[in-house]
């Protein structure tokens, strides 16, 4: 049985990472107001629920340095703007609620799942290039939610810090 600080925490979670990733989807912004809160909920929930908060801080700062360095890579490297600050916070979030050692899966399955959804976009007919605008903060979301879905279920799953 899933501990009802457990089940308190997803609904603070869940919920926040469902309208974040529907206001990336529409307007291609991850907002302050929202994200900033859910990386200090994240560390709040991790010492509620007795965990290693040093590997959850780590997690937060670890999440939004990688990304801000892709962010400037790509911007110096392409000349335009690939990741957005929105993307690093949202990741730092997914740091804070899953911890460190989520990082590279929650990396990993949302950028899987962005290419899938490329892939059925070209499938389906339509064109998809270097250009095409794409959020990915409803994918970071889907990932960071069934990192933590799969980390409440499953208390002996590696990642559960």
């Amino acid at each position: 049985m899933i501990a009802p600080a457990l089940i308190v925490s997803s609904l603070v979670l869940l919920p926040a990472l469902a309208v974040l990733a529907w206001i990336d989807a529409r307007t291609y912004r991850l907002p302050d107001i929202l994200t900033l809160p859910l990386i200090a909920a994240g560390l709040a929930a991790a010492l509620w629920l007795d965990r290693n908060i040093w590997l959850h801080l780590s997690g937060a700062a670890l999440g939004y340095l990688v990304f801000v360095g892709i962010e400037l890579a790509y911007c110096q490297l392409r000349g335009r703007d690939g990741l957005g600050r929105g993307d690093a916070k949202l990741l730092a979030a997914g740091g804070a609620w899953c911890s460190v050692a989520a990082l590279p899966l929650i990396v990993l399955l949302a950028s899987v799942t962005a290419l899938c959804c490329v892939f059925a976009l070209r499938l389906a007919g339509q064109e998809v290039s270097a250009r095409t605008l794409m959020a990915f903060g409803p994918f970071l979301a889907f990932a960071i939610a069934l990192v933590w879905i799969v980390q409440i279920a499953s208390p002996g799953f590696p990642l559960y810090l």
